[in-house]
């Protein structure tokens, strides 16, 4: 049986339908049955055996965690101790992680079973999963597309029922798109809501921890469990994590705003556009107000986006250099020559190129054209998204401007793979939390996914819409 939700799994379990021990053994299968898919780098096949026959015990006595019978899939710039982690990447091959993310601690301290790492776009980097050095993540739907990026594998893991839920991170889109290309839902927390502490840094004042569900209910409850400050995180927000599960849908009405030229855009598909007006008229027919509002610094959205994530990129990889861990070169003959061929050698082109250009506008010279220009910028995003929220409750619009498309359809076209987060950025470089929820399909039978974005730190509030919303799709 394919279960959709813990609520599902912890019924079977109290009824005796199936054991702790049987589920694993379930995801496991599939697991290999779909490794065509290239979802998962490494599976912790004995541990989550192991896990699952003392979660049993602890079900049986009445002392598990909420999170018992959670099956989760780790995005591979996580780290785990004492697994590997190589954010996909050759230049971590073989690194093996000393200490857990607080996200991986809270989780395992419910009971959750983390099932195996998860193959992603190399460092998080890309919108398609085709960056990977350890290649790219099939689309469960239709294998010749992509699964989105960069938490491709984290989004088909959850697709193809290799696991329950994944935790996948998000610099400008990476939990959103896959998720939208998925037919799943992928949340992005506000900035600081969820640790950065054991992720990887690709750009750290964007990356984010989020879930990938089935359903709100198990986003939620994910939510309530990971949520919260961290005394290891100095950006980790010092205020209350928030009432997830308590916060329940209502049949408030409120305000939604959509940016009009995220519906006009060169290049949004006419199955996308379609969609999200239908979802607009939905949501006008079940008594919410929704206006239509210009946003005039969309154009500059992704040039502020990969100006300053690649200036943060230059730096924050700058640790890695084939010296303490990781990829060394077997060519090298000298200090210099070490670090030049090891990450000549071991870094993706991807990433190669999001260094360099991050680089170049740190460098004397460019550095006010370009990032001190760029922050200002994103202060007139902050300040603008903070003026729509004054009138709107919610902010509308499609998750990406297309349905996953075919695997190396973009892979030579740099700026039109960039161009597939142009809606999705938004959220990041404003610190918003913003949620893709399923929207139906498209002519090829491909998910089509529709963003929510709300104010800061209204991360419940957000997840409680979208289980209303859910509800009134139904009615």
């Amino acid at each position: 049986m394919t279960y959709f939700s813990l609520t599902q799994i912890q019924t079977d379990l109290q009824l005796g339908k199936i054991t702790l021990p049987q589920l694993v053994n379930q995801y496991l299968e599939t697991i290999e049955k779909k490794r065509h898919l290239n979802a998962f780098l490494e599976v912790f096949d004995t541990e989550a055996k192991l896990r699952a026959t003392e979660i049993a015990v602890k079900m049986a006595n009445g002392s598990a965690g909420k999170l018992a019978g959670m099956v989760i899939g780790l995005k591979d710039n996580i780290c785990y101790k004492d697994h590997k982690v190589s954010a996909s990447s050759k230049i971590l091959e073989g690194f093996t992680s000393v200490y857990s993310s607080t996200v991986v601690e809270r989780l395992i301290a419910e009971d959750a079973i983390i099932i195996g790492r998860l193959n992603c776009d190399e460092f998080a980097m890309g919108a398609s999963n085709e960056n990977s050095a350890y290649g790219a993540v099939l689309n469960d739907a239709d294998n010749e597309r992509v699964a989105g990026g960069s938490s491709g594998g984290a989004a088909v893991a959850v697709q193809a029922g290799m696991c329950l839920a994944s935790f996948g991170s998000d610099t400008g889109g990476s939990i959103r798109q896959p998720a939208a290309f998925c037919g799943l839902y992928g949340f992005k927390p506000t900035y600081g809501k969820v640790s950065r502490w054991g992720l990887i840094a690709y750009a750290s004042s964007f990356d984010i921890i989020g879930p990938i569900t089935h359903t709100v209910q198990d986003m939620q409850l994910l939510m309530e469990v990971v949520a919260g400050a961290d005394e290891h995180d100095a950006t980790s927000a010092q205020l209350p994590a928030g009432n997830f599960t308590n916060y329940l849908a209502t049949e408030k009405k409120y305000k939604f705003a959509y940016i009009a030229e995220t519906l006009s855009a060169e290049g949004v598909e006419p199955a996308v556009k379609v969609a999200t007006e239908k979802y607009i008229q939905q949501l006008k027919d079940q008594g919410h107000e929704v206006h239509a509002l210009s946003f005039g610094l969309l154009p500059y959205l992704i040039p502020i986006y990969y100006t300053l994530t690649t200036a943060e990129a230059s730096s924050n990889l700058a640790r890695f250099a084939g010296m303490h861990y990781g990829y060394r070169s077997s060519n090298a003959v000298d200090l210099e020559s070490t670090i030049k061929k090891s990450r000549s050698e071991g870094f993706g082109a991807e990433v190669k190129r999001r260094i360099m250009l991050g680089t170049f506008v740190l460098s004397s010279g460019y550095y006010d054209a370009y990032y001190t220009k760029a922050q200002k910028v994103r202060r007139l995003v902050q300040e603008k998204t903070q003026e729509i929220f004054e009138a709107y409750d919610f902010i509308l619009s499609p998750t990406s401007p297309t349905t996953a498309f075919k695997l190396g359809e973009k892979s030579d076209n740099p700026i039109a793979m960039y161009l597939a987060d142009v809606f999705t950025v938004h959220a990041n470089i404003a610190g918003i939390p913003a949620i893709s929820i399923p929207n139906g399909v498209d002519a090829n039978g491909m998910p089509i996914g529709l963003q929510i974005m709300a104010n800061m730190h209204e991360d419940d509030k957000l997840l409680a819409l979208s289980a209303q919303l859910a509800l009134e799709c139904l009615a």
